[in-house]
């Protein structure tokens, strides 16, 4: 037995510590990104621009043959040699009363600075690029396809170079209707 300030300590009670100072990292680790000041997040953390909160659920590329993906790919040719389909999956708030503008502009950038924009879609999965989001309401909106798919996030489809997968980690820029540009680190 280890003996602490002339207590003994057993086992049990050294992982009951361990346990404890686990917990604590856990929760201080959560703290790094305020949605309200952080303008470069990582996915699945959320970015707030002017009165959008925006959440990239998740991001992957999308195969023409896989049965799921089809219907992201809705009227899509297949991609041409040396590119891939890039689907960026999101969740926007709209924090405010009245209706929002969604952006147009969405880019996705590789480390060695190639942005690529993206692409019309016509999937019931596909966020509207440049409609609107109600006030106090959210896209994908409750009871939607989108909302009641397998990933609940608004799709933004994007066509890159095949060679982009090498120059990641790839990043998500939201240019913000209000002037702010967000930046989603994507974990792709």
């Amino acid at each position: 037995m280890l003996r602490a300030a002339g207590r003994p300590t057993t086992r049990l009670g050294a992982a009951v510590v361990l346990a404890a100072a686990l917990v604590v990292g856990v929760l201080l680790s959560g703290c790094n990104t305020n949605p309200e000041t952080d303008l470069s997040v990582t996915e699945g953390q959320p970015v707030k621009l002017g009165n959008l909160l925006y959440n990239v659920e998740i991001s992957r590329f999308l195969n023409p043959r896989d049965p799921e993906d089809r219907a992201y790919l809705a009227g899509q040719p297949p991609p041409p040699n040396n590119k891939l389909y890039l689907g960026v999956f999101m969740l926007i708030q709209n924090e405010a009363d009245t209706a929002q503008d969604v952006p147009s502009d969405f880019k996705v950038a590789d480390t060695q600075g190639t942005k690529f924009n993206p692409i019309p879609s016509h999937s019931l999965f596909a966020l509207k690029l440049g409609g609107k989001v109600g006030g106090s309401e959210q896209l994908p909106q409750p009871g939607s396809t989108a909302a009641n798919g397998p990933i609940q996030g608004s799709m933004v489809l994007f066509l890159i170079s095949q060679s982009a997968t090498e120059d990641r980690p790839l990043t998500l820029d939201i240019h913000s209707p209000s002037g702010p540009v967000g930046e989603v680190e994507l974990d792709i």
